[in-house]
Parts: C-alpha cells; sequence; structure tokens
C-alpha cells in the first residue's frame, strides 16, 4: 500500500520528497497591479519545506483574464522578481514549488477589468448572479491566449519554479472551451466534443514544448479539471472521462481532479458505483501521477485518496495548521489544530480573501 511519505519521480525528472501537496487556494493577497506582496510570501513560506510540493494560487497569463482583485499576475517580465521571492519562499526544505497558470474567461466583470468586457470561447454569460455576456474570442485572440500560456511558463522558468498547472477547472477560461454552456461556437474551435477540445489540445501542447525547449530536466507542467457542471448543457462525467484519456496520453507531468469531496459521486447514474476519482484512476492506467483532492482533514483520509490517486492535495487542513504535513507524518496527529478563530488569523497570516474562502467552507470549524 503507498504511504503518504513515499517519493515519486515525474517523468521530466522532478522529484517530490513525499506524497502531499498544498492545494491552490485563492489568497487575493498580492498587490492591485498583480505584483508578489510580503504577506504573500510570508503566507506561503509558513506552509512550505514540509509537503512535497506546494501549488500556487491561480497567476493570470493576460490583462484580460484577470478574475479578482489580489490576484497574482504573470503576463508580463515585470513580475519576474515577485514571482522569484515567492517561489524561493516555498522552496525551502526540498520542497517544490508550482505556479498555477490561469485565465477568468467569462468568470470575472469589467468592473476589475476596468472597463474592459470578459471574454470567453462564445458571448454566453455565466449562470450567475450579475454575471456579464463576455464577448466572443477572435481567431487571432485565440491564438495570442494560447502564446500567453506558453509566455507565462517562460516567465516561471525564470521565476526559478519547479513547474507549472494549467487551471482548466473551476469552470475559469481553458474549461470554459471545452463546456458545451459556455461554448456554442461552430468552428474549429467548438461543435463537437473532439473540437471543444482542441483549444485544450493546443494549449498542453504548446506549454509542453516550451519546457520541452528550454533544456531543464527536471521541470513538469500538470493539468486540473472538474469533473462536472451543473448548467444543461454542461460538462458530464462522460466528458471528462474522455477529456482524462486525451490528456493522459500527452507530455503531461500529472493531472489534478479538482473535487470538494473525494468521495464524491458522479451525478450520472452510469457513475455510481464509485467515487468520481475512482473512475479517473482507472482511465488513466498508471500512464500519469493524479492528485487526489478534496476535504483530506486526517492521515486516514490521506492513505484513503492514495488508493485511487498518486498524490494528496490538502488545502482547509494546511491553512489551519500550517504544520499539518509533519504532524501527520510523524504520527502526531494528536497535536494537530483542527479549529481557527479570529484570534488565530495574524499568527497564521490568514487575510481577508483566505478568511472568507474558509469561511464559505469550514462554518464547523471556525469561531
Amino acid at each position: 500500500m503507498m504511504t503518504i511519505n513515499e517519493k515519486l519521480l515525474f517523468r521530466r525528472g522532478l522529484t517530490l520528497k513525499n506524497r502531499l501537496v498544498m492545494a491552490p487556494m485563492t489568497t487575493k493577497m498580492s498587490f492591485y497591479d498583480g505584483v508578489v506582496t510580503k504577506d504573500e510570501l510570508a503566507y506561503y513560506a509558513l506552509r512550505s519545506g514540509e509537503v512535497g510540493a506546494v501549488i500556487t494560487a491561480a497567476a493570470n497569463v493576460h490583462p484580460g483574464g484577470k478574475g479578482w482583485e489580489g490576484e497574482l499576475g504573470v503576463y508580463d517580465d515585470l513580475f519576474i522578481p515577485g514571482l522569484s521571492k515567492l517561489s524561493a519562499s516555498i522552496k525551502k526544505n526540498g520542497t517544490k514549488a508550482i505556479l498555477q497558470l490561469f485565465h477568468g474567461g467569462r468568470m470575472t466583470d469589467s468592473k476589475v477589468l476596468r472597463g474592459e468586457a470578459p471574454v470567453s470561447a462564445s458571448g454566453i454569460p455565466a449562470e450567475r448572479p450579475g454575471a456579464e455576456i463576455p464577448r466572443a474570442l477572435l481567431e487571432e485572440e485565440i491564438q495570442e491566449l494560447i502564446a500567453s500560456f506558453k509566455e507565462a511558463t517562460k516567465r516561471a522558468i525564470k521565476a526559478g519554479f519547479d513547474g507549472v498547472e494549467l487551471h482548466g477547472a473551476n469552470t475559469y477560461l481553458i474549461q470554459q472551451f471545452f463546456s458545451p454552456h459556455s461554448n456554442r461556437r461552430e468552428d474549429e474551435w467548438g461543435g463537437t466534443l473532439e473540437k471543444r477540445f482542441n483549444f485544450i489540445n493546443e494549449l498542453v501542447d504548446g506549454v509542453t514544448e516550451v519546457v520541452d525547449q528550454s533544456g531543464l530536466t527536471n521541470f513538469i507542467v500538470g493539468y486540473r479539471f472538474s469533473p462536472e457542471e451543473y448548467e444543461t448543457p454542461g460538462i458530464r462525467f462522460e466528458d471528462t472521462l474522455y477529456l482524462v484519456e486525451q490528456l493522459a496520453a500527452k507530455p503531461l507531468d500529472y493531472l489534478h481532479i479538482s473535487l470538494n469531496d473525494f468521495k464524491r459521486l458522479s451525478v450520472s447514474e452510469s457513475y455510481k458505483d464509485h467515487s468520481m476519482l475512482h473512475y479517473v484512476h482507472q482511465v488513466i492506467k498508471g500512464r500519469l501521477p493524479l492528485i487526489g483532492v478534496g476535504d483530506v482533514r486526517t492521515k486516514e483520509d490521506a492513505e484513503a485518496v492514495l488508493a485511487n490517486a498518486d498524490l494528496v492535495a490538502v488545502g482547509r487542513a494546511i491553512l489551519i495548521d500550517p504544520h499539518w504535513a509533519s504532524k501527520t507524518i510523524s504520527g502526531k496527529e494528536s497535536s494537530v489544530r483542527r479549529t481557527l478563530s479570529q484570534f488565530d488569523r495574524e499568527e497564521l497570516i490568514i487575510e481577508n480573501g483566505v478568511w472568507g474562502f474558509l469561511q464559505g467552507m469550514m462554518a464547523d470549524r471556525l469561531s
């Protein structure tokens, strides 16, 4: 049986010292212009050194893709000095630093974009209160966006990161191209399931080519995805299994499923016998590592994830106790902090963005 303290070697040569990863979580701690802050550096440094890797909050690859205030930027060379400090703050005691690359697509608004309209695969608004109608991207703009992800990858390399993760989950732009709800195009970028995969296909090929041409032998590329959408039409689990099959054949280093509960079942009646994590792991068939995630609180939870994955992403537990990993690995779980109050926020560097995230997800452990 796989244990959380085992090492993992990726195909591009990077080794993680254990199977625990700090999950990417929105912090809203950067400056208004996307530059890293001292508080942000301290927040990550506090939680580094024990897990195998830290995946950062989303870093925007294009000025038109900003999703919220306080979001990290990676769309210009001016960000490289701050990003270098960020990677260094994470890379303690062998922990690896992975920068998550992102574009908000229609999941933003003209206020955040300083008067510019949001863009997406098609002019279909998100099903949420106050959602604006996005402008459908032109062909040349799609190619420009793919180039933006590639340039962001080059900046991540220059800034000393150990890898990048393509944020194809949580209804943001990459997912919007794959979704039949947000993508109503009738050209090469939409229509059939296969054409809705074209953007992802070109993006993954472009980013992995940048890494392969860089000469680095230990820089990795991962891809995060959400398994289902609630919209109709929307991504169904069968669509996701197609996506996973395609991605598992790509020169990626890992896949990362986005779940709020690692035991979560599909809404599809055809996939009720096992968790979605289990089905995805079966489709991958060991071709590349899978990161499982979703309400991991204990060592028992982490080991349950490893029954159907190769790595465990831990989020809220590490926010509450930055030393969750070392305590769990060393058998000192009884000393893990399980609850959090307003009075703990300064000590744990929990700013408003992180606190809001925690309030929405962990009412049973906040006071």
